[in-house]
């Protein structure tokens, strides 16, 4: 199957509450935006481009020869910083845009193909993102991690911290992959999004959603005014995001040991 023409978009702003200046962070002697602006450069996207908040940012991608642009900093969401950054790049309202977290330096290059071709094949979404089944109890429990719930043609019916879907009959000693194979599997959601740009450039004017301010997740403000999200299941995990400084020391010990892109 031919994949579609898409791009990448990363936001990247420098204040972070846990991680002061993340996106500069380095790793192996280059910054995290520029990893992982390097992984999304191997999915085979028309181009990759950073959108960041700070000149400073700017400044260390393109001395390593990654595209950059200034967006405004007072944004409230990475959408928001997106929406803009797509009308300043003037890309087509039919155009596939991926966007790429800024603090994924261990992302699947085939991943981000796989979410843009899943937004290709579905014409009725107007945005596309990823999940993967759920092997421990403890991670369906978790409220830090989002579950979805799919229809029968992969689109997203409800993002939740809360187990979703609910075994009602579970014994009490069922685990999260012990379930009859009838039933359907507990997936968690990965933060990466495809949009058409038409959709992108009008989603920061949407008003949002209660169920979004409930529970915190941007992603139901979609639902909730009737648009549709195509999810792609991949089987795996993707690689570690990095929010804390001991998940920068293991990234960084996965770079030390690899060889990096």
């Amino acid at each position: 199957m031919t994949s579609p023409d898409f791009h990448v978009l990363i936001p990247a702003r420098l204040a972070s509450t846990r991680l002061p200046n993340k996106p500069l962070a380095l790793i192996a002697g280059v910054p995290m935006v520029v990893r992982v602006a390097q992984r999304a450069l191997a999915s085979g996207a028309l181009s990759v481009t950073v959108a960041a908040d700070d000149a400073s940012i700017i400044q260390a991608c393109e001395a390593h020869g990654i595209r950059a642009l200034l967006t405004q900093p007072c944004h409230p969401s990475g959408s928001d910083r997106l929406a803009e950054a797509s009308h300043l790049l003037q890309l087509p309202a039919d155009a596939i845009v991926v966007n790429v977290q800024g603090d994924e330096p261990l992302i699947d290059p085939t991943l981000i193909r796989s979410v843009a071709q899943m937004l290709h094949q579905r014409p009725d979404c107007v945005m596309s993102t990823a999940a993967h089944p759920i092997h421990t109890p403890e991670e369906f429990a978790s409220p830090h991690v989002v579950k979805v719930v799919l229809d029968r043609s992969s689109t997203a019916l409800y993002f939740s911290r809360s187990p979703i879907p609910c075994w009602r009959d579970a014994p009490p000693s069922a685990t999260a992959e012990a379930h009859p194979p009838t039933l359907p599997s507990a997936l968690r959601h990965v933060g990466i999004y495809g949009y058409r740009v038409r959709f992108l450039q009008r989603f920061p004017a949407l008003e949002p959603a209660p169920l979004e301010i409930c529970e915190s997740l941007e992603q139901l403000r979609v639902l909730w005014h009737s648009e549709r999200i195509a999810v792609h299941v991949t089987p795996d995990a993707p690689g570690a995001g990095v929010d804390t400084p001991a998940d920068l020391e293991r990234v960084r010990a996965w770079f030390g040991a690899a060889s990096p892109l």
